[in-house]
């Protein structure tokens, strides 16, 4: 089963359950997968792979992320918990992310295979072409800023 159909079976549930902020989370999802089969050319009903999937959910996530950090910093609790609920739903299609230690040990060696002449550029674009998807961006950035700092 495809991450698409899992969502849209989540959505059958959640509708049962009358569960509407689900439901509007996963609707929102749809859509999204397909104004991205949409932008890549493709029929609306065209399905979505896994690999497409996985674009849309993580970008959903990093949105609700930003969200939630805006709504915070402006003294907007309540909207934040809206944010935070649809954030959770979208995690549990995401794979785990990296720990920061883990993130550190790859970021050393790649230091070392790039040299010490090194600048940040080079290694973010390094260590996120190799973690693309296991790990967090702003994560990565942070270790870079320690170990080149």
């Amino acid at each position: 089963m495809t991450l698409q159909e899992q969502m849209k079976e989540n959505m059958k549930a959640a509708m049962k359950e009358k569960n509407m902020a689900a439901v509007t989370t996963y609707r929102g999802l749809m859509s999204a997968m397909t104004n991205a089969v949409v932008a890549a050319g493709k029929a609306p009903d065209t399905a979505v792979d896994d690999a497409m999937a996985m674009e849309v959910l993580t970008k959903e996530a990093k949105k609700r992320k930003d969200s939630i950090q805006q709504y915070t910093d402006a003294g907007r609790p309540e909207l934040a918990e809206d944010e935070q609920a649809e954030l959770a739903i979208i995690e549990k299609f995401l794979p785990e992310m990296m720990s920061k230690d883990e993130i550190k040990t790859i970021a050393e060696a790649k230091v070392a295979d790039l040299g010490a002449d090194a600048n940040k550029g080079q290694v973010m674009g390094a260590l996120m072409a190799e973690l693309k998807g296991k790990a967090d961006g702003g994560d990565v950035k942070a270790v870079v800023d320690e170990l080149l700092a």
